[in-house]
């Protein structure tokens, strides 16, 4: 199978969890709502051959049994199958952007649109501007070109839905003549007004396309749908679908809500008459998000994880309105479908807040008032628990069961590894999200609001570090409470020790080191001398002691302190923070953070070389001993490398990076963030490479 283009990918409307994925051969794409991974639909998108009999297709779909045995088992009639197959693989080419997906064989040409659209602010956006941002559809364009074909040919666009709790009906006999379509109850259809389409039901394709009668095409048992026209001889025609999902009422358990599309669009028949009227705007916003990429500087391989790495973001995400009336904008957790995971919040920072800066502060307001919490801590074997502080949730609840007031749906209790809590890094996390927010927006109001928080933030880093002000050091020794004896962890919770554990983290101490910059900033803008000197203090402690670990040999340990020798890349990440708050000068020659600088500068060019930190195909290893990269990270880092360090281009690393992706493997998935020496094996379908939209700021 050629990888280079048959791989799957996200084509999502805004906050409607919703995804018509596409691209790898067999059923497995299709229309999928509220999934964590494709429908595994086949899709029906083929033209009549120009010579002989039968039908050429895309090869999205696979040959479905014909259940008519089903209702009339002693039938001897013979069975309708095979007049439609598939393309052969080297004739179809593909044009892969980020707001549209092209296909192209023989004299059919197949392109999906859709745009990753801003969502405006809902506190100040007027109706219309919600409506265009937010319907949940999709939107499609056939063209035919039958100008060297002497006969008429049958073009075709369906699925087999595999939804087990809807029938599939023709939307023809609802539409009052308005538009044809075809759809899964009141929750999936495609939907076209182009003149000449019309639909058909049938138990497979065979029968759609070729009916005894064509009153049969209303027949309701079958498990094919489709739209057809016939594009008459000597002809070139071009046809315009939208592809459209619905979800009516309360859609969650644990705190009620429903989409917020939905206060616009009733039903899926509002959101194709929407649709389609708005077809060709939808069409040119698509065009126009293309150009982001196309007219960058980044090289090919680039383009394509971040092109793939953003349809994979707006797959997932889910915009809510609770029944106070509330907004709630939550992007789920790929695969896992966990809400608000806050360490992938943290990673999604830079792409939000240059699209929509709203739904950063949204997700910051629901840690504070829902899911914070206050907690005790302890030292490695001492029962004695010591003051802690404010800290936030791993999630906000999974699979549409929204969590608890101050619990997450992933963290337990008494253990050491995946599944514990990881109290100080989401703290971290909340301080240089909350940065992140006022530096960009400038939104002084909010953080004059959260005064108190901040300073609740400073004072539990600050415990967190060590309950005897003198043996403080900057960098987090003590775990929480609620791990009722077990250990902290961070954001890599299936990587070894290396990553996996929080206390004296070299990648945690960073971060930290990062939050007391930030916090300094903070409270130097808000007048108050106190507490920004006990930011500067904390943070002058942790860069002595990340810098005091350097080894002769020139590498700091993952592990400081416990005779730790892995040696690990996100070391660096912590210091996107300052870059991205205009701060950089505090790394710079000379500057009061240079010796942080200096040391981390060293520790990368001695771990980033194969058979440490580099596979043997050239991409990045993020951890000595452990085979388990996560290219999101890997992103960052390369981003931090080469703005912080100088560290220039790595075509052959970004190359190794997207030939993981579009290892046959893996294509599946459409983009996947944990691969374990390239091969993905968690965080499938996954949101969070879109901190490769960094790349697009760099000099």
């Amino acid at each position: 199978m050629r990888s280079d283009i048959f791989f799957n990918a996200h084509h999502s409307p805004v906050g409607a969890f919703a995804s018509f994925t596409l691209g790898f051969p067999g059923a497995k794409g299709g229309l999928g709502l509220e999934l964590g991974g494709p429908a595994n639909e086949s899709v029906f998108v083929g033209l009549e051959k120009a010579r002989g009999n039968g039908y050429e297709a895309l090869p999205f779909f696979e040959s479905s049994a014909d259940s008519s045995k089903r209702y009339d088992v002693d039938s001897n009639a013979v069975l309708k199958q095979g007049m439609v197959k598939a393309f052969p693989l080297k004739q179809i080419s593909r044009t892969y952007g980020m707001g549209s997906d092209t296909w192209t064989a023989g004299d059919l040409t197949f392109s999906i649109y859709s745009a990753p659209k801003p969502v405006p602010d809902p506190q100040n956006a007027t109706k219309a501007a919600l409506m265009a941002a937010l319907v949940p559809a999709v939107f499609v364009e056939i063209t035919v070109d039958n100008s060297r074909c002497a006969k008429s040919r049958k073009v075709f666009f369906g699925y087999e839905g595999s939804n087990p709790y809807y029938n599939l009906r023709r939307l023809d006999d609802v539409s009052a003549g308005k538009y044809s379509g075809v759809g899964q109850g009141p929750v999936t259809a495609i939907v076209s007004s182009s003149a000449g389409i019309y639909s058909g039901i049938g138990f497979t394709l065979d029968h759609v396309l070729k009916p005894d009668r064509m009153e049969n095409l209303a027949f309701g048992l079958g498990g094919v749908a489709a739209l057809m026209a016939d594009v008459p001889a000597r002809k070139r025609q071009t046809f315009h679908f939208a592809v459209c999902f619905y979800r009516d009422g309360i859609v969650t358990s644990g705190l009620p809500a429903r989409y917020f599309y939905s206060q616009y669009f009733r039903s899926i028949e509002e959101v194709a008459t929407y649709a389609l009227a708005h077809w060709s705007e939808q069409k040119a916003a698509a065009i126009k998000a293309d150009g982001l990429i196309s007219n960058s500087l980044l090289n090919e391989a680039q383009r394509f994880q971040l092109n793939h790495a953003v349809r994979s973001y707006y797959g997932a995400t889910e915009f809510l309105l609770t029944t106070k009336g509330e907004a709630f904008w939550t992007v789920n957790e790929g695969e896992y479908r966990m809400l608000n995971t806050f360490d992938l919040t943290v990673d999604h920072l830079y792409f939000e807040l240059d699209r929509n800066p709203w739904v950063v502060r949204n997700q910051l307001d629901w840690f504070v008032k829902r899911y914070s919490y206050r907690d005790k801590v302890r030292l490695p074997g001492d029962r004695t628990e010591y003051p802690g502080g404010i800290s936030f949730v791993h999630d906000m609840g999974i699979g549409n069961c929204i969590s608890r007031p101050g619990y997450s749906s992933y963290e337990k209790f008494g253990l050491d590894g995946c599944f514990s809590h990881m109290t100080h890094e989401q703290l971290v996390n909340w301080v240089c999200c909350a940065v992140s927010y006022v530096r960009k927006t400038g939104d002084t109001r909010w953080l004059k609001a959260n005064r108190k928080i901040f300073r609740d933030c400073l004072t539990s880093l600050v415990n967190r570090d060590h309950p005897d002000p003198k043996r403080r050091d900057g960098v987090m020794s003590a775990d929480s409470s609620r791990c009722l004896g077990g250990a902290e962890i961070t954001t890599y919770d299936s990587l070894d020790v290396s990553l996996g554990q929080a206390r004296n983290n070299l990648y945690l101490a960073v971060k930290t080191w990062a939050a007391y910059v930030g916090l300094r900033l903070v409270f130097s803008t808000l007048d108050d001398p106190r507490s920004t000197g006990v930011a500067a203090k904390q943070a002058a402690l942790c860069t002595a002691t990340i810098c005091d670990n350097m080894r002769e040999d020139g590498f700091i340990p993952a592990v400081m302190g416990e005779g730790n020798e892995s040696r690990i890349i996100p070391a660096i990440e912590g210091l996107v923070f300052p870059l991205y708050w205009g701060l950089g000068r505090l790394l710079s020659k000379g500057g009061e953070f240079s010796p942080l600088k200096n040391a981390l500068a060293r520790h990368l060019r001695t771990v980033l070389v194969k058979g440490t930190c580099r596979f043997p195909d050239g991409g990045w290893k993020l951890s000595s001993t452990n085979d388990n990269s996560w290219l999101s990270k890997i992103y960052l880092c390369q981003y931090v490398g080469r703005e912080v360090f100088g560290h220039g281009s790595d075509a052959g690393a970004d190359d190794a990076h997207r030939r993981w992706l579009l290892d046959p493997e893996n294509a599946y998935f459409s983009w996947s963030d944990q691969m374990v020496a390239g091969k993905a094996r968690g965080s499938k379908y996954y949101p969070r490479g879109v901190t490769a939209w960094l790349w697009l700021s760099e000099r």
